[in-house]
């Protein structure tokens, strides 16, 4: 299943110069990379990116992450896909911009 993650472009800018990404300051508070699957990424922008520009969307193949990639409960209930570790910039299967929509918030990839 393909899963999602949103971050500044500044943040992906400095991923790809490290080969890996590390997360962005929740996530290394939380202890975990935070991902969406495509049904849940629109209202994560809607509530966690909307006030933020210049914003990519990843694109990786859960499958790919293996064993630390867990499903657990979060918001509403719903299982979430965490990454307990690193991202390598190699495992991200794509990166899209980011558009706002009508409303202000940023378009992620369905």
């Amino acid at each position: 299943m393909r899963i999602y993650k949103i971050l500044t472009r500044a943040e992906w800018t400095a991923a790809q110069a490290a080969g890996r990404f590390e997360g962005s300051e929740v996530d290394r508070e939380d202890g975990f990379i935070h991902f969406s699957t495509a049904a849940q990424a629109k209202e994560t922008a809607r509530r966690y990116f909307v006030w933020l520009k210049d914003l990519v969307v990843l694109e990786v193949e859960g499958d790919d992450l293996g064993e630390r990639l867990k499903w657990e409960p979060s918001r509403g209930g719903d299982l979430f896909p965490h990454l307990y570790g690193v991202l390598a910039t190699g495992d991200v299967r794509a990166v899209h911009e980011a558009p706002l929509d009508a409303d202000g918030v940023p378009e992620t990839p369905a």
